[in-house]
């Protein structure tokens, strides 16, 4: 019986995991930034709304090296979604923000979020969603403990991170 239970579970994960991008994908390449891909939402989104934040940040959010982050950020640039400066501090200090363009795209990402929740959840009763809540809790902390996955908790933070407003 177990088996069978399984093997359903891996089936749902995989088919939810490849339909969220593949219709993350679709919707910005039918819409307004088809210009960017998933990979490049992402970044835009790690970068935030509001303050201008260092590479070596953003890079350790995403779980990725500065290096890797740099090349992302450059194709963004080009595009116009994402600036860089240097402080006046520390001049070794490289910091990026979005500009008006990709603050647009990140709210327009935050809200086919947004609407994805709300489908997900829309007819559950509070039950089900704290049960909902708990199993995909103890699925990200599996995954985060397997594959040692450190994300930064931004919320811990005094900061203004769109993610942390509820």
């Amino acid at each position: 019986m177990m088996d069978k239970t399984y093997r359903v579970i891996n089936e749902l994960l995989v088919d939810l995991f490849d339909d969220i991008l593949y219709i993350e994908q679709s919707a910005l390449q039918s819409g307004a930034f088809n210009d960017i891909s998933v990979t490049e939402i992402h970044t835009i989104n790690a970068i935030g709304m509001y303050e201008a934040r260092s590479m070596s940040e953003v890079a350790a959010d995403l779980n990725i090296t500065v290096g890797t982050l740099t090349t992302a950020i450059k194709k963004l640039i080009k595009k116009g979604y994402v600036e860089r400066k240097r402080i006046e501090e520390d001049r070794r200090v490289v910091q990026i923000q979005l500009t008006k363009k990709g603050k647009l795209a990140f709210r327009i990402h935050k809200k086919f979020h947004d609407d994805m929740i709300k489908i997900t959840t829309e007819g559950l009763n509070e039950i089900e969603k704290e049960i909902l809540t708990n199993a995909l809790e103890n699925l990200s902390n599996f995954f985060k403990e397997k594959y040692k996955i450190k994300k930064i908790d931004k919320c811990s933070k005094e900061n203004k991170n769109e993610k942390c407003k509820n």
